[in-house]
């Protein structure tokens, strides 16, 4: 990638940020230039002023002079200190409110994901994304307007004081600058191929670290403690070598701003010393000329930072945008209608679904779950069933066929009111940061106190809810840690029953719950399931027997169904899957 490449991928990328972002808050930069272009005023001033000091010392030898040139000096660094304050207080802010919202935008956008997207990913990529993509932004505007403010107006200040005490002089001084940005540019395309490095390899060390916590048990049960140790070690190795060469690479523009700079005082001391002994200039010239000089170099070698640290912190920019570009699978649909239910019939036509090019897993599926009525799905694992519940909620898009819902296309109304009417229970649950309480009422807002605690009793969860401490206050941590598989399907459930949808999924519900947690909660669900269109996933074929209709769901299409007894007297898949379950011997079968 050419240097200019570079140049103009920089210049998009700021310029981006700037209308996206940076106008928002024009008055609180205004409000920073202001002060930095007090920072450098007073600055230059003080360089100015040693003319007069040394002049008014040493030769005039004027008390009351001094005196004056004594509270002008503290009057220019009292104002450079408030000037400083109000600068670094006012860019801290607005770098404050651009990181809130690069990191809104980011959550915004991820929310609208699909979920082949999320599918696709590790979870520790989107928090290491999130947290790095919105500090870079505000580190870039701040780090331009900085450069823009302080620096360059630093710099051009002093440059002034330089040329009015000495124009040749300042030339000499001023002779080594080119060579100084030439090098330094040579050290911006190394630095952002060594961010891009620590970014990927930092992002791996979170998910190594996400999956050992959430693993431990997995990993201290087979004695992987060596082997996740190593791994680790491996991923940190990277990070640390990443960090040491951007280190390396960022401080290499210091020796050579001291080498160039080294030069430029010398020949400024030789030549304004050779001028001051022939009395071809006073010492108060020569002092503020090289005071300047001396001044100058701090804002330089930062403007000759500059570029190093823009090519890192575009790296976070660059992953910003490329996530934001990324098109959702989720966008908005407030222009469709809203889905209003009279009944709940759900009609599966000649659907067709794949998650990849190679894995078909729905193939002209037709199925039918009658209002108010329980469906129950069975058969072998991988037939689908589970991805007919995702369709029915959208978590993905058809490939061919439809899905309908009292007659209504479901990919033709608002997804939003699709799935609030739908109550969905799955066989992996998963529970938020904060209280029993505020898990269950996470069901329907508004629940009250009340209205949660009748729901808990009726998953049967309230009595094991009141043995905490703290009861529905209790606070269960990440994903309910301190609670029993049984006990998290229970308050899932609540959850579900307090929503009071029409229509009702239930993915093995009761998978993780034991016999007698089983039948109490297959009560509840019972009760829960009176009046609304059901569709049960089940591999326990008691748990389903008194469904209404059993769909045996076999490569994606449903091979046979009907009630639990019809079944049976068919002989067929479902009789067969029986007999393996219970080991009997099912009537109309020959031995």
């Amino acid at each position: 990638m050419s240097s200019n490449v570079i140049q103009s991928d920089t210049i998009h990328l700021i310029s981006r940020l700037v209308r996206e972002h940076g106008r928002n808050h024009w008055r609180g930069y205004v409000f920073a230039f202001a002060c930095m272009g007090g920072i450098a005023g007073s600055t230059s001033l003080a360089a100015w002023l040693m003319r007069d000091v040394i002049n008014k010392v040493f030769l005039d030898r004027d008390a009351q002079a001094v005196i004056w040139l004594a509270v002008s000096v503290v009057v220019i660094y009292t104002v450079k200190g408030l000037s400083t304050y109000g600068q670094q207080v006012t860019l801290s802010r607005i770098a404050n409110s651009i990181v809130a919202s690069v990191q809104r935008s980011i959550y915004s956008h991820l929310l609208k994901m699909d979920m082949r997207y999320f599918m696709a990913r590790h979870t520790s990529e989107f928090v290491g994304r999130q947290a790095f993509m919105a500090s870079s932004c505000g580190g870039v505007l701040n780090t331009v307007v900085t450069s823009l403010g302080r620096d360059l107006l630093s710099l051009v200040g002093l440059m002034l004081v330089m040329i009015l005490q000495d124009p040749l002089m300042s030339v000499v001084g001023l002779i080594m600058m080119p060579a100084a940005v030439i090098g330094v540019q040579k050290l911006i395309k190394r630095a952002r191929k060594i961010m891009h490095t620590s970014y990927t390899q930092g992002v791996a060390v979170m998910e190594l670290t996400q999956e050992t916590v959430a693993g431990i048990k997995v990993v201290k049960s087979l004695g992987l403690e060596t082997r996740f140790t190593n791994l680790m070690d491996i991923s940190i190795l990277e990070v640390e070598r990443a960090a040491n060469k951007l280190v390396s690479v960022g401080a290499r523009s210091a020796p050579l701003m001291e080498t160039l700079g080294g030069f430029a005082v010398a020949g400024v001391i030789l030549y304004g010393g050779i001028r001051v002994i022939s009395a071809e200039a006073t010492p108060g010239s020569f002092f503020s000329f090289i005071t300047a000089l001396l001044l100058a170099y701090e804002p330089a070698k930062r403007l000759a930072r500059v570029h190093i640290e823009l090519a890192t912190n575009l790296v976070g920019v660059k992953v910003m945008y490329d996530f934001l570009a990324e098109p959702t699978g989720e966008a908005p649909e407030d222009d469709k209608p809203a889905l209003v239910l009279e009944k709940g019939r759900i009609v599966f036509t000649d659907v067709r679904f794949r998650y990849r090019p190679d894995e078909v897993v729905l193939r002209g599926l037709n199925l039918v779950a009658e209002a108010g009525r329980t469906t129950a799905l069975v058969g072998r694992s991988g037939g689908g069933k589970s991805t007919i519940l995702s369709l029915l909620l959208r978590f993905y898009d058809l490939e061919g066929g439809v899905i309908e819902v009292d007659g209504h296309d479901i990919s033709t109304v608002d997804r939003r009111t699709l799935r609030r009417q739908i109550a969905y229970v799955g066989q992996d649950v998963f529970l938020f940061k904060g209280t029993v309480y505020e898990n269950i009422a996470l069901g329907r807002q508004g629940a009250t106190r009340d209205e949660v605690e009748a729901a808990a009793k009726a998953a049967h969860a309230h009595e094991f809810i009141m043995g905490f401490t703290e009861g529905y206050d209790t606070n269960l941590g990440e994903n309910g840690g301190q609670l029993s598989g049984g006990q998290r399907q229970r308050i899932a459930i609540a959850r579900a029953i307090l929503q009071n949808a029409p229509i009702l999924l239930l993915d093995e519900a009761t998978a993780a719950l034991d016999n007698e947690s089983e039948r109490k909660i297959q009560q509840a669900l019972a009760e829960l399931s009176t009046g609304r269109t059901t569709l049960v996933i089940a591999h326990r074929l008691q748990t389903v027997r008194n469904a209404d209709k059993i769909c045996v769901v076999e490569h994606g299409v449903v091979v046979e169904e009907g009630p639990h007894d019809e079944l049976l007297s068919r002989g067929g898949r479902y009789a067969a899957l029986h007999q393996l379950h219970f080991n009997t011997k099912p009537k109309g079968v020959d031995a």
